[in-house]
């Protein structure tokens, strides 16, 4: 514009040629002005959603170290942090801790359970299955009993990892006992020997005259448990009773209860006339009455299949003496499953896996 002013014929002065100048420029500063009060709130608002955005995550990783103890504690495998009307997710994974049993109470009488095992594929996971329940049973005290010449390091790993209360036991039932050619004695039903050192056990170790209170159960390692039969069984005065799932070739055994609540015979198939026809899951017994009579054991010798547990529980009560639990004898709380037995055609006479690999 100057050098058009200038090929007009017009002559300025010097201060004539500065406000030339300063008018020039007005519109660039003008232009700059514009830009920076269109750009700046942009600025500002861009930050300020940046830092609204990040600031929760950058919470979250602060938090985290205290936060991953308790998810720890609590036996969280993982959390999700979501930020709402936001499309950020992070997940923060943290290593599993199985969880121990609950804190040990004074008030609450402790449940031995008493389990006879043998070796056999399935061994470890049918116990793993059994420690899963019991690890959320109060005031527990697992008695396993290994039918062997000696405890196994398998038993023994695994009864450490549960961090249960545990007693580890074994006696091995004599081959004589045990077989008859290709087939099992049925004179003498598996875990017999067992259940009765576990008991043995118990008379050793607790005086007749402790105060202590303590009931007895007999969980086999296959069977199947709900957590509400630990607390039906826990204020067991001589011997309680309930329905068993899955036995006698029936969908339950259970026995029969009047309207007095009173125990007066047995809702079953095989052998309805026997004194206790009842499934060895179907019983706790009162640790006093255990001390008190000592002679109370499961019989060896000339008691017929199905006859085990009346030949306990002769010498400990009479059918009058039986409490009824489970909404008197209405509600299953135990099933005896059994894990099916593993095909392993494949393994060969060698041994196709390594056999070092724990299963």
């Amino acid at each position: 514009m100057c050098s058009a002013v200038l090929s007009l014929g017009f002559s300025l002065s010097g201060n004539e040629e500065l406000w030339v100048q300063s008018v020039l420029e007005m519109p660039k500063r003008r232009d700059i002005l514009a830009i920076v009060l269109i750009v700046l709130p942009w600025t500002l608002l861009i930050t300020v959603w940046h830092q609204s955005t990040i600031a929760p995550l950058l919470a979250v990783h602060k938090d985290d170290g205290g936060d991953s103890q308790r998810d720890l504690a609590a036996g969280l495998d993982s959390k999700e942090y979501c930020l709402s009307e936001r499309d950020i997710v992070e997940v923060v994974r943290t290593e599993y801790v199985y969880t121990r049993p609950p804190p040990w109470s004074d008030t609450l009488p402790t449940i031995h359970v008493i389990t006879p095992t043998y070796s056999r594929p399935v061994q470890k996971a049918e116990l793993t299955r059994l420690a899963n329940t019991l690890l959320h049973v109060p005031n527990l005290h697992w008695i396993l009993v290994e039918d062997s010449q000696r405890r196994t390091p398998l038993i023994t790993r695994l009864l450490r990892d549960t961090g249960l209360n545990y007693t580890h036991l074994n006696v091995e039932t004599p081959r004589n006992y045990k077989l008859r050619g290709d087939m099992r004695d049925p004179r003498i039903p598996r875990g017999t020997m067992q259940r009765n050192l576990a008991l043995r056990w118990l008379r050793e170790t607790f005086n007749k005259n402790s105060s202590q209170p303590g009931i007895v159960y007999f969980a086999d390692d296959d069977n199947t448990y709900s957590l509400e039969l630990f607390e039906e069984m826990r204020s067991t005065r001589k011997v309680s009773v309930w329905p068993v799932a899955f036995v006698g070739g029936l969908r339950y055994e259970s026995p029969r209860v009047n309207a007095a609540g009173k125990v007066y015979g047995w809702k079953t198939v095989f052998d309805p006339h026997r004194p206790f026809a009842i499934d060895m899951a179907g019983f706790a017994v009162n640790l006093r009455l255990i001390l008190h009579r000592p002679q109370a054991y499961f019989k060896l010798r000339g008691v017929k299949g199905g006859y085990q547990e009346s030949s306990l529980l002769r010498e400990l009560v009479t059918l009058n003496d039986l409490e009824p639990r489970a909404a008197n004898c209405t509600k299953i709380l135990v099933w005896h499953t059994r894990t099916e037995k593993p095909v392993l055609v494949n393994e060969g006479k060698k041994g196709f896996t390594d056999p070092n690999v724990e299963i």
